[in-house]
């Protein structure tokens, strides 16, 4: 069996599969409440199967919690954790950046939807909203926009007259009170941020796209951008089960 873990800012998804890439478990965990007691009581599935693991491998973008997921799995069940940039992954993507500079997440997205043959751009509403491009079987870089939630959270908490709200998709772009207002600026505002950037991209490579949404917020925003789409949330996981097949 394969453990793969991605190793988010806010959450992180732990998923065993067979070797033949089926699925087994799923088991999500929240990531500021990793600790070894945590993982204790969140990883009992794992104790139970730990002498059919082959292979752990993960991908974070938050170093302290992999480094202690990696102690723990080693001490407690002698699992050897692997992160993604580890390996040489020049068989599954071309790179035409440095790969140090892009994070684990993104590199696994561009690697689950890389068919070597379609132009995609995946855009992550995760903690930032992210944009990658993969234009045949190369990675061509992307863009770092701030993410719904952490932009709601901050204007929230610093806006005294802003109560917490939970964002939904409107249809009216005039609010009629603070809550609707906000709720218009920030749906309609990343609708027109994810379409200008969709927008330059294609202008830029002259090229057309494929476009994949992942993370929280992509069910909110697909039926409103122009742009034609679909939605995969296991992107992060599918390029991460192609990487079990380097080592």
């Amino acid at each position: 069996m394969y453990v793969i873990g991605d190793i988010g800012n806010t959450e992180t998804k732990i998923c065993v599969y067979s070797l033949q890439k089926k699925s087994i478990k799923k088991i999500i965990l929240k990531s500021n409440l990793i600790s070894n007691n945590y993982l204790k009581k969140k990883l009992f599935f794992i104790y139970k199967k730990k002498n059919d693991i082959k292979k752990v491998i993960f991908s974070s973008v938050v170093p302290k919690k992999f480094k202690l997921i990696k102690t723990f799995l080693l001490k407690n069940l002698k699992l050897k954790s692997f992160e993604i940039k580890d390996f040489s992954i020049k068989k599954l993507i071309k790179i035409s950046v440095n790969k140090k500079q892009i994070g684990s997440d993104r590199l696994c997205n561009a690697i689950g939807v890389n068919d070597n043959k379609n132009n995609y751009i995946i855009v992550d509403f995760g903690t930032a909203t992210t944009f990658d491009v993969v234009i045949k079987n190369k990675y061509l870089g992307g863009i770092i926009a701030p993410g719904v939630s952490l932009s709601l959270h901050t204007l929230t908490s610093k806006a005294s007259l802003i109560p917490s709200l939970k964002l939904k998709k409107v249809k009216n772009i005039l609010g009629k009170n603070t809550i609707s207002a906000v709720r218009s600026g920030f749906y309609w505002g990343y609708i027109g941020l994810v379409e200008n950037i969709i927008d330059k991209i294609s202008k830029h490579t002259n090229k057309k796209f494929k476009l994949v949404l992942t993370g929280g917020y992509s069910h909110l925003f697909i039926r409103s951008i122009r742009q034609k789409a679909y939605i995969d949330k296991d992107i992060t996981i599918k390029g991460l089960l192609k990487i079990t097949e380097l080592i």
